[in-house]
């Protein structure tokens, strides 16, 4: 079986618009997948149908190979889930707690949690009451982490994080990878997505309206490159090149915004004496801008 997420039609519709619509999503075995949109998209409801915590509208899902509406048991054994809004027993300090969510996923090895917890530079022995709310954080991750999981949800799992907690918590998504974990991860952090995901969905109001790999979305984004020339060049030699969006000379230097291909631009500046060239790729940021500002 190559799917760990499968769905085909899967809604929740809470009225008003609100709530997720005819979602057809596959998420391979052992890959990242990153799961964007702004509040409200649906990433977070989505969450709770693939783990049955939310019954659906219509359609349906397979997470593991197990029905979401008659499994959920069962699937919820075998995967790691980091809800967006946990909450903690704020009495137990770190450790009693991660006991407590050890004995209810059926046991987890101490040092398990304890080399997770160096990892991340969790405080164990204080009372969560006491904790921030990055420490609390790893509290969560940990929670997640600690059983080995085929399958990990995260819903927005770096947030209140240090950047260097941020960095070990990716190597541990990196390694749990190569043992064929699948992670579906749900963030507002675009850079962080850019940095750990093999493809990447974008919701918009409840919908699915992109599924691909990073380096295809990248290829659509648009590219911003400055020119300097030995010499002035025509604006309109430019301006009218296939994906061109906009152009700009001052004197010598032109700035160029493009889509798809270099190979026009290319051209064009071989045909005068170019000085140097700076180029900068269309990164995930403008790729998300651009399907949320477009019409659907």
């Amino acid at each position: 079986m190559t799917s760990a997420i499968h769905t085909q039609g899967l809604s929740k519709d809470f009225g008003a618009g609100r709530g997720v619509f005819e979602l057809d999503l596959d998420v391979r075995r052992g890959e990242i997948l990153g799961f964007l949109g702004p509040n409200g998209s649906g990433k977070s409801t989505t969450m709770r149908l693939l783990l049955g915590l939310v019954r659906p509208t219509a359609g349906r899902a397979e997470v593991l190979g197990y029905d979401i509406r008659r499994d959920s048991l069962a699937l919820r054994r075998r995967v790691g889930y980091l809800a967006g809004d946990f909450e903690l027993y704020a009495q137990l300090d770190g450790a009693e707690l991660l006991r407590y969510f050890a004995r209810l996923h059926g046991g987890v090895a101490p040092s398990r949690i304890d080399e997770l917890a160096e990892r991340l530079g969790a405080d164990l022995a204080r009372p969560v009451r006491e904790l921030s709310t990055g420490n609390r954080q790893k509290l969560g991750l940990i929670q997640a982490l600690m059983s080995d999981p085929e399958l990990l949800i995260l819903d927005e799992p770096i947030a209140g994080l240090d950047p260097l907690v941020q960095h070990a918590f990716h190597a541990e998504l990196m390694a749990l990878r190569e043992t064929g974990c699948t992670v579906f991860l749900s963030s507002h952090t675009l850079s962080e997505v850019d940095r750990v995901a093999d493809r990447v969905a974008i919701l918009r109001a409840g919908r699915l309206v992109v599924v691909d790999a990073l380096e295809h979305l990248r290829a659509v984004a648009v590219r911003h490159w400055e020119i300097e020339f030995a010499h002035p060049v025509p604006a309109a030699e430019f301006r009218d090149l296939a994906g061109v969006h906009e152009v700009r000379i001052d004197g010598p230097r032109l700035s160029i915004a493009f889509e798809g291909t270099a190979d026009a631009v290319v051209k064009a500046a071989a045909g005068h004496d170019v000085r140097a060239v700076d180029t900068r790729d269309g990164d995930l940021d403008e790729v998300f801008l651009r399907y949320y500002r477009d019409d659907p």
